[in-house]
């Protein structure tokens, strides 16, 4: 026959002081996650990863412009800019 353990008896203490630590436990947890999902700290992130993507793709891991990506970018701007003064001229004539 197997021989069966019993489980170890807690006092009603113990099992009142482990309630309580779950329950601190699950309300810093709560308290975490709302903190994750505030407006300011998702708009946070976003800022800050934009910032880093920024960054990854203007320099070298060295920290060296990438001047033809910047080459590439102005070009692109200027390009938008003629664009949007011809159409102003095609557009609003008088």
């Amino acid at each position: 026959m197997a021989d069966k353990k019993a489980a170890p008896t807690r006092s009603q203490k113990e099992i009142e002081a482990e309630i309580v630590a779950t329950r601190e436990r699950l309300a810093r947890t709560v308290d975490e996650l709302t903190f994750r999902v505030s407006p300011g700290e998702i708009k946070r992130r976003q800022v800050a990863s934009l910032k880093a993507s920024a960054n990854r793709a203007a320099f070298t891991a060295t920290g060296e412009p990438r001047y033809d990506r910047l080459a590439t970018t102005l070009i692109a701007v200027a390009g938008v800019a003629i664009v949007l003064g011809l159409a102003r001229r095609v557009f609003h004539k008088g």
